[in-house]
């Protein structure tokens, strides 16, 4: 039987105070630190670290997909360890090579971008694990083993034999307090509660959450080796990363301080995980400023490390003007990861699945401009599917 879901559906009752929770700063806001973007790729760090992309296709069909692989950690859960000592991180890789004119082409990353949705309950809230496999080509799911949503049979049978890809949710920016690996780790990483010197302060609204500082080697040794690994062994195809919106923070805020160091961080985090997994699909979501679209790690471009980008409440519950900006300034890059188009997707919030005009508004308005939209009931929640049939 499936644990009762814990993550984030369990928050419903927590205000959305100050900042939205998925949205990050505007792009107004955002306006000092175009700069920063110049010189974030040189700030130096610590050369130990690790961890945590969206598409941008046609109106129907975009990109990529990827394959499970890797090793995972054990439960500490089940395992009964915890240990809260540093340990040596791995180093990052040097940086790649130029390319080859013939790229060798992952063909586990190519995969058809839409419909797809978003839904963060438990598998026995799905209502048909059949119903969702035959509508979604991609799903974004908590496949976290220390929650319980879903079995690695739950995760196979949605992919319905590779005709779908399934992400899963991987929060890198803050470290929510109800994750096992909030203070239960195996002996060699440091648990994100005793890891005082990463913490960055509470996420103001959700009670439950503490930013991270994301150039702490030890908590990148905790999401890149520890973390990460555990999604893979649920049979993941990718990690569809969340609150990376850390690194435009800048400092001028107590929500999630962020200085240069810290912000590059978050670059060579990715990095470091698309490193680790090169054949799994990288999504990211919201942090689509200036700060990650000419953002540079190990001497590469950042936006070539993802299969693509999401991006919260762009046309619903309100119209956020600047962060439509910010996706059609990804789509005029024309990235190919891969070979193929960028995935960009819009994931916007009607309330609940009877909104069926405000959501055929909403998928209107993004497929006009060639993303892949979605729309569930409200951020912080998606405890249910919509089956929109548009």
């Amino acid at each position: 039987m499936q644990k009762q879901p814990f993550g984030r559906g369990a928050r419903r009752d927590e205000p959305h105070v100050g900042v939205k929770k998925r949205g990050g700063l505007s792009g107004s806001d955002l306006v000092w630190l175009r700069p920063m973007a110049e010189t974030i790729g040189h700030a130096t760090k610590r050369r130990m670290q690790i961890l945590t992309k969206a598409l941008l296709g046609g109106v129907l069909a975009c990109t990529f997909a990827a394959c499970g692989g890797g090793g995972g950690g054990s439960d500490a859960s089940t395992n009964g360890l915890d240990s809260n000592k540093s340990t040596t991180v791995t180093p990052l890789p040097a940086p790649a090579p130029a390319a080859a004119s013939t790229p060798v082409l992952d063909a586990a990353r190519d995969f058809a971008g839409a419909p797809w949705m978003s839904y963060y309950n438990a598998e026995s809230g799905m209502g048909s694990v059949t119903q969702a496999a035959s509508t979604f080509r991609v799903m974004d799911l908590d496949l976290d083993p220390g929650i319980g949503n879903f079995t690695p049979a739950d995760v196979a049978a949605l992919k319905a034999n590779g005709q779908n890809v399934v992400l899963s949710y991987l929060n890198v920016g803050s470290c929510e307090n109800f994750r096992t690996y909030w203070s239960k780790v195996p002996a060699g990483f440091v648990s994100c509660m005793a890891n005082t010197a990463a913490q960055a302060g509470t996420y103001q609204g959700y009670r439950n959450e503490t930013w991270m500082n994301l150039s702490n080697p030890d908590y990148q040794h905790l999401i890149v080796d520890y973390v990460a690994p555990r999604l893979v062994a649920q049979g993941t195809d990718g990690f569809y990363l969340d609150n990376m919106e850390i690194v435009e923070h800048g400092t001028a805020t107590t929500n999630g301080p962020c200085d240069a160091a810290c912000a590059q961080g978050g670059l060579d985090l990715v990095r470091l995980l698309r490193a680790k997994y090169p054949s799994l699909v990288i999504v990211m979501q919201n942090a689509t400023s200036d700060v990650t679209r000419l953002g540079r790690t190990g001497g590469v471009a950042f936006a070539s490390l993802l299969d693509g980008i999401a991006h919260e409440e762009v046309y619903a519950p309100s119209y956020d003007a600047s962060a439509e900006r910010e996706l059609l300034a990804w789509q005029s890059m024309k990235l190919a990861p891969n070979g193929h188009a960028l995935w960009i997707a819009t994931l916007d919030y009607v309330g609940d699945c009877t909104q069926t005009a405000k959501a055929q508004a909403v998928y209107r308005r993004s497929r006009a401009h060639g993303f892949v939209p979605y729309a569930s009931d409200a951020s912080a929640g998606q405890n249910v599917i919509c089956y929109w049939g548009f």
